[in-house]
């Protein structure tokens, strides 16, 4: 999963990505302002945490961009001012949770896995598809009972499949998703090649259906 930090306080940015890391996200740093509209207008997060106050610009600006954009990203506010008034503007603007500072970063590594569970399924930490049974809390995918052996590329790989049923996603989008904006450094798109064949094929031992189909010249699709 990955996470965009917009922070300015460099030490809390430092503290959230260590904890975060260890809980297996993956994690983005912007300081300012105009890095972080030129981050969420280019590329597509699994949630935000923000900051209001930021040099050159505020939080809630940011907000307005995303809702201009129509963009899903989960986002959770970080501010050390605890008003109402802040709270109630950034939940308007479309904010899915507010975290006052200071904070414990259990509490917030929990606000958002609460935040992607709600966005992709409905809250639901248990994700049932047929013969699949996964727990994103556990990390874990079962096929029929039988426990499934997953990297975490490919793990993360099966969870945006399954919060994107029917949909195409490019291989562009797959590689952001998987590599952020370190995708852009790599000469092609092989890697993802390389990650979704081995996914369908664990998959495929362990007795499930070919879910995942190639759409050529475009990415593929998870077909219910």
């Amino acid at each position: 999963m990955k996470i965009l930090i917009i922070e300015d306080e460099e030490e809390l940015a430092l503290d959230i990505i260590s904890y975060l890391s260890s809980e297996q996200y993956r994690c983005e740093w912007v300081a300012d302002y105009s890095a972080a509209i030129a981050k969420v207008t280019s590329y597509q997060y699994d949630c935000v945490v923000l900051d209001l106050m930021l040099p050159g610009g505020d939080g809630l600006s940011i907000l307005k961009e995303l809702k201009k954009l129509n963009k899903e990203d989960g986002v959770i506010i970080l501010s050390a001012k605890n008003s109402l008034d802040d709270k109630v503007k950034g939940l308007k603007l479309g904010a899915d949770d507010y975290l006052a500072k200071p904070f414990h970063q259990a509490e917030l590594a929990a606000r958002i896995e609460s935040v992607i569970r709600r966005k992709q399924f409905d809250s639901n930490s248990l994700i049932t598809f047929k013969e699949l049974l996964i727990d994103t809390q556990a990390k874990s995918v079962r096929i029929n009972e039988e426990l499934l052996n997953l990297t975490k590329k490919e793990f993360d790989l099966l969870l945006f499949f399954l919060g994107n049923k029917n949909r195409v996603l490019s291989k562009s989008a797959l590689a952001e998703h998987l590599s952020g904006d370190f995708a852009d450094m790599f000469e092609n798109h092989d890697f993802i090649y390389a990650h979704i064949k081995n996914l369908k094929r664990k998959l495929k031992k362990k007795g499930s259906d070919d879910y995942i189909k190639t759409i050529y010249g475009t990415g593929y699709r998870w077909e219910v």
